[in-house]
């Protein structure tokens, strides 16, 4: 089965490189217009995966990511119509330079070809990795978890239909709708016919990708996010920051799981932050300074400090110094997005020049690390590996680049 899925992804490449800007915009705006008219059977499918979800016990958070509305599909089909107006990368020519020799030698963006992505309880990904895959002229071959297998079908089942009627191979994007870890192990080891494979969930599935795949791998990573809150930050905007990046969506990578307090401001900010996060019922998992100021805080754990929670849990640290922050971040971030609320001009860039993760902000909520909130349409994910992308992945992190040379009948001596 899975040798059938990559011969007749190999086949549909080929026709998918040569596919003009204008066909592949016509083909998004279609599909996105597909979705939102076959919202009532998506919506259908997705009852099923929450409801099994539900039974097996699934969290908040991973139920929150599970979830589909008729805004949020909505928001599938908005996705692929900001690609649309993107500039397509493919064909992009750079650096054009003459030789000595008269050769003209340059580098043209191309496609990567056939990309596998395995991901867990986010049907809306579905959509974005058709879309930013289609757009750069890739294929794109799609392995989701079971729980959310409903979902994933009927998402695939209406873009393929969409492309088939336009006259598309509808095998430029095909849904492994075997669950079973066999089949997953399987798809890490098809190296004849992906050219890189792109995990997106917990950290177990990443690891697993990493250790186990045959095909390269570009890591997006799971968000132990960081906001550490400097001796001269306005307290109000960091707690506005801290309740935005921690409440607004729970299951999500760009999410603040850990929080720095430097011990100067602990004694005034910390009974403003429970009154804060009292409204959304998160538990604080804290260091002794924080559990002598908040009594119903909880001692936190070494195993906390590196924590991905996904859920209504934040650990919070109160540290000496701006260098004492900067090295628990560097300790025990996952490198994806931190944050310093700070009014010291130095600090601020002390804390971008050292925290070493691929997004790093001053002064704002680390819910902004996002493709659509970055200017790329959607995201393929956010890599917090650094060869070759890092950070949201766009259109350009899903091309790579050939050298192409004009001579004139030159022969090397």
């Amino acid at each position: 089965m899975l040798n059938v899925i990559g011969m007749q992804a190999k086949q549909a490449e080929p026709a998918m490189r040569k596919m003009d800007i204008e066909t592949k915009n016509h083909l998004l705006k279609k599909v996105g217009d597909s979705l939102v008219n076959n919202t009532a059977d998506i919506i259908k499918a997705n009852a099923v995966d929450m409801e099994n979800g539900r039974v097996a016990g699934m969290n908040d958070g991973l139920l929150d990511r599970l979830l589909l509305t008729k805004e949020r599909i909505k928001g599938m089909a908005e996705g692929l119509y900001k690609l649309v107006s993107l500039d397509d990368p493919i064909g992009e020519v750079a650096q054009m330079k003459k030789r000595p020799n008269g050769l003209l030698i340059g580098q043209k963006r191309v496609p990567l070809g056939v990309i596998g992505i395995i991901y867990e309880a986010r049907p809306n990904v579905t959509a974005d990795a058709f879309g930013l895959c289609f757009k750069t002229g890739n294929v794109v071959i799609l392995k989701g978890g079971s729980d959310a297998i409903n979902s994933n079908k009927a998402i695939v089942d209406c873009i393929r239909k969409t492309l088939a009627d336009e006259g598309v191979d509808a095998n430029v994007l095909q849904l492994i709708e075997d669950t079973s870890r066999k089949t997953t192990t399987g798809f890490m080891k098809m190296k004849e016919y992906i050219d890189v494979l792109i995990p997106r969930g917990g950290a177990g599935l990443i690891q697993a990708v990493v250790d186990n795949s045959t095909i390269p791998v570009i890591e997006t990573g799971t968000g132990n996010c960081h906001i550490y809150v400097d001796e001269s930050a306005d307290l109000k905007m960091a707690i506005d920051i801290i309740v935005n990046a921690k409440t607004q969506r729970i299951g999500v990578c760009n999410a603040c799981e850990s929080l720095l307090i430097h011990t100067n401001v602990k004694d005034k900010l910390l009974p403003m932050l429970v009154t804060a996060l009292d409204k959304y019922q998160v538990e604080i998992r804290g260091d002794k300074a924080v559990c002598d100021i908040i009594a119903k805080a909880k001692e936190a754990t070494q195993d906390d400090w590196g924590q991905e929670y996904l859920d209504y849990i934040i650990s919070v640290k109160t540290v000496d110094s701006i260098d004492e922050a900067i090295a628990h971040i560097n300790q025990y971030s996952t490198s994806h997005s931190e944050s310093i609320i700070t009014s010291d001009y130095d600090n601020a860039q002390k804390f971008l020049d050292e925290v070493d993760s691929a997004a790093v902000y001053v002064n704002a909520s680390t819910r902004y690390t996002d493709g659509e909130e970055f200017g790329f349409g959607a995201e393929i994910g956010i890599s917090t590996q650094k060869l070759h992308a890092r950070g949201p992945m766009g259109l350009e992190a899903l091309t790579t680049t050939k050298y192409i040379v004009y001579g004139s009948g030159q022969v090397r001596p």
